[in-house]
């Protein structure tokens, strides 16, 4: 994984000053030097690397609520209100662009009229023009974050993907690129239900990676493989890292290459990022991060990418679960009475495992299987199902495989991809 350059720094600093002097224009401002301190001073501060407030006293979403009610209120015409709870807001979290944009703009509109987030006067812009750039990265931002509170998805909605869930995946979580957002669900007895959504960045040069390099995130469905102690990582992954296993069987069948993908946080002079701003990881704020690293747990939490999340109503899947559950239970029948011709029709004739046997070696290994339940019937336990769609449609099993008379047995994972009307499995592997 490439370490990103520290442009955004650098350009917020630019920035941060920019707005500092030109809301120092704003006579009820200059004239209150406690004003300045919380205001422009903080935003300096900021762009010079000043350490934000520990984030174990800052809750996960905090912030960017309150940069909603400051926009709320601004739109009411309740400016004065407004503009205390901004300069609360910048005060808290001196690291939070959009909370010194917010201010900024603020404190101008006691001047002269404000057209648009971060307008700043031609010739204060002029002293930094790259600037600029920054600005329009943060207005891109902000319109993110006010689209996905005006959009939330109501309470018996559920990502498409999520077809069923093991108990033993005690989250799942769901990632919309296009609205920059990050979902964060519980699996509870009742089903999925959406705990926390959070403000997300992907790669630069947007999505669908395709190999080693190419700034992009990859799309598909993955899971976390481990979770990394922020003690034994650099400051710029924020408060820890949860990697995920891209390139996964599908994405290595069709050629993909890179690695070390991950969901981290940010520097401790930084509060969020650009929307485009990664070289392939997900990037979240790290009191939103730190919340998900208390949660979810390695191996069993499923991660979903998509271009833009499909909302369905959760009972609306259950068809398609059923008519996948029935060509699963075929192939656990065929398996049980050792019948290898039907059992092997289940396999693509690409089919690979773990350690690349094509399927005239996995035959062997399903023989000898067979073998070993000498005529005892298979139980599949704990299965999920989780469905992937762009070009292919693909099926993600996940189960435990335990023999008649057994207390355990091997948890495998499937990928399966639908030709026609028949499914066949194109990889299969032993994951615990």
């Amino acid at each position: 994984m490439m370490v990103d350059s520290p442009r955004w720094g650098r350009r917020t600093a630019a920035v941060v000053l920019l707005l500092a002097a030109a809301a120092q224009a704003a006579p009820a401002f200059a004239q209150n030097p406690q004003n300045r301190m919380r205001g422009a001073g903080a935003g300096a501060g900021a762009g010079a690397a000043k350490p934000a407030k520990a984030t174990e006293n800052l809750r996960d979403g905090q912030a960017e609520a309150r940069l909603m009610e400051v926009y709320q209120l601004t739109g009411q015409g309740r400016g004065r209100e407004a503009l205390a709870r901004a300069e609360s807001l910048a005060r808290d979290y001196p690291n939070f662009q959009l909370a010194q944009l917010a201010l900024g703009d603020l404190l101008n509109a006691r001047v002269r009229p404000v057209r648009k987030l971060g307008d700043v006067p031609e010739a204060d812009a002029a002293r930094a023009p790259e600037a600029g750039g920054m600005l329009d990265e943060l207005r891109t931002e902000s319109l993110q974050r006010v689209q996905a509170h005006k959009n939330r998805p109501g309470p018996d909605r559920i990502p498409a993907q999520f077809l069923e869930l093991s108990s033993r995946s005690r989250h799942a979580i769901a990632i919309d690129a296009s609205r920059s957002r990050l979902y964060l669900f519980e699996n509870t007895p009742k089903g999925l239900q959406l705990v926390a959504d959070y403000y997300a960045s992907v790669g630069k040069l947007g999505i669908e990676k395709l190999v080693e390099g190419d700034q992009r995130t990859p799309l598909g469905v993955y899971f976390i493989t481990s979770r990394l102690d922020p003690v034994t990582l650099k400051d710029f992954y924020g408060a820890g890292a949860l990697p995920i296993n891209y390139p996964n069987p599908l994405d290595q069948s069709r050629g993909k290459t890179g690695s070390g993908i991950w969901l981290h946080g940010t520097p401790p002079d930084q509060f969020a990022r650009a929307p485009l701003a990664t070289d392939g990881c997900v990037v979240l704020a790290n009191p939103d991060l730190e919340r998900i690293l208390r949660q979810v747990e390695p191996r069993s939490t499923p991660v979903v990418i998509a271009r833009q999340l499909q909302w369905v109503a959760a009972h609306s899947v259950q068809a398609e679960r059923n008519a996948f559950e029935a060509v699963l239970n075929a192939w656990r029948t065929a398996k049980s009475q050792g019948d290898m011709a039907r059992l092997t029709g289940f396999y693509a004739p690409d089919f690979q495992s773990y350690r690349q046997k094509p399927l005239s070696e996995w035959t062997t290994v399903l023989q000898a299987e067979s073998r070993a339940l000498k005529g005892r019937e298979i139980q599949l336990k704990d299965k999920s199902y989780l469905r992937w769609t762009d070009a292919t449609d693909t099926m993600v099993v996940t189960f435990g495989e335990v023999a008649e008379g057994a207390r355990t047995g091997p948890v495998k994972r499937q990928y399966w991809k639908r030709k026609g009307q028949q499914w066949q499995i194109f990889f299969e592997g032993v994951i615990g």
